[in-house]
């Protein structure tokens, strides 16, 4: 089995000169088009070897290291990357003896939160977050481990977590860090869910502002909500699979011989993965509420909005009625004195005697009769 799995990773080497497949969850983000070029930083964080939770040996490369592992009886490795090459993730892979599927998850990177055991290794995926307070946004990184008998391996994809705080912290306490990479585990499990913490705060101190800005009518809110929201989302993704992960972890416990007391720690990561999970739901009840609320003041002021045109279009309706019923009533003596004053020959009216106070009983008479008729149909 160990000489089928390194013939995959040499074929992996092999194969780097072109492209490794993408994965399903790189593939479909449609970020992932525009990734970063390598950093210069891509190299050793930090190197150590360690002994009944001390550490013994800083090796200056990893051939000193791997080469220390093993010349040092009940040792533990703890090497750090960051954002290391694929040539260097393929050695690691090789020396100690990690899964292809594995190895090659650790190079494309864009994995969802997971946690699979190839044998005595267990790889673990996590999405450490941070809110950038400049931005009011969340920024979302990476972070891999590959956990075995007498080692730990920890590849960061982006600038958070800093594992340089796990690190002094467990050197401080010898007796947690002599449980060996379990205990590691742990201690980055609790830091990444500890780091949730305020982006936490952030997120519902920008749901404070956006509940304000709806109710205060501010435009571009509803941008906000909706960039919000897919925050949010994304908060969610990283944290749901945290709790059956760790609950796995604590499970599995007996079965690979891990402390009471780290158990007890890990129920408490548990503890505040579950807190995280409930109030990121929250933040998304929330947002979509805020949302309807949004979406039905809209409709009100653009209900508001139609009422006044078409108050006033009634109004210039009744307006345009009045004058149409005055130019009728007017228009009536005009064409009565625009026929008798053509002064045609043959007219009899004109030379009637009664001809002129016949012309201003009809006039009076059509336009009595027309103010009257008007008058009855409201145009007046």
């Amino acid at each position: 089995m160990a000489d089928r799995r390194m013939r995959g990773v040499r074929s992996l080497m092999r194969g780097r000169s072109g492209a490794v497949r993408d994965s399903p969850e790189r593939s479909m983000d449609p970020r992932s088009a525009g990734d970063e070029p390598p950093s210069p930083r891509s190299h050793v964080i930090d190197n150590a070897i360690y002994v009944n939770g001390r550490r013994t040996a800083t090796p200056g490369s990893l051939p000193e290291a791997f080469e220390c592992l093993k010349n040092t009886p009940d040792s533990m490795a703890w090497i750090g990357f960051y954002r290391p090459e694929d040539a260097v993730i393929l050695n690691v892979a090789e020396e100690f003896d990690l899964h292809e599927l594995a190895v090659e998850d650790a190079i494309v990177a864009h994995q969802r939160p997971k946690a699979d055991r190839y044998e005595d290794t267990l790889f673990v995926v996590l999405r450490p977050a941070r809110y950038v307070d400049e931005a009011e946004e969340v920024d979302f990184g990476e972070l891999h481990l590959f956990v075995g008998r007498n080692f730990v391996i920890t590849v960061r994809h982006s600038e958070a977590p800093d594992l340089s705080q796990v690190r002094r912290r467990m050197e401080g306490d010898p007796e947690l860090l002599g449980q060996g990479p379990q205990a590691v585990l742990y201690a980055i499990m609790d830091a990444v869910v500890d780091g949730y913490a305020p982006v936490v705060a952030g997120l519902q101190n920008d749901i404070d502002e956006i509940e304000v800005q709806v109710f205060g009518n501010e435009p571009g809110v509803s941008r906000r909500i909706y960039e919000l929201s897919r925050e949010v989302i994304e908060f969610q993704r990283a944290t749901g699979p945290l709790l059956g992960m760790i609950e796995g972890f604590i499970a599995g416990a007996a079965k690979y011989g891990v402390d009471q007391e780290l158990q007890r720690y890990l129920r408490d990561v548990a503890d505040h993965a579950i807190t995280v999970a409930e109030r990121v739901s929250g933040f998304r009840q929330m947002l979509h509420d805020i949302l309807v609320v949004n979406s039905t003041m809209v409709a009100q002021a653009q209900n508001e909005h139609m009422t006044n045109l078409t108050e006033a279009s009634n109004a210039q309706n009744e307006e345009v009625k009045k004058i149409s019923a005055w130019a009728a009533i007017l228009f009536a003596p005009t064409l009565v004195g625009t026929i008798y004053g053509m002064n045609f020959d043959d007219m009899p009216e004109i030379h009637w005697d009664l001809g002129y106070p016949f012309a201003v009983l009809l006039m009076a008479g059509v336009c009595t009769t027309l103010y009257v008729v008007f008058k009855r149909r409201d145009w007046l």
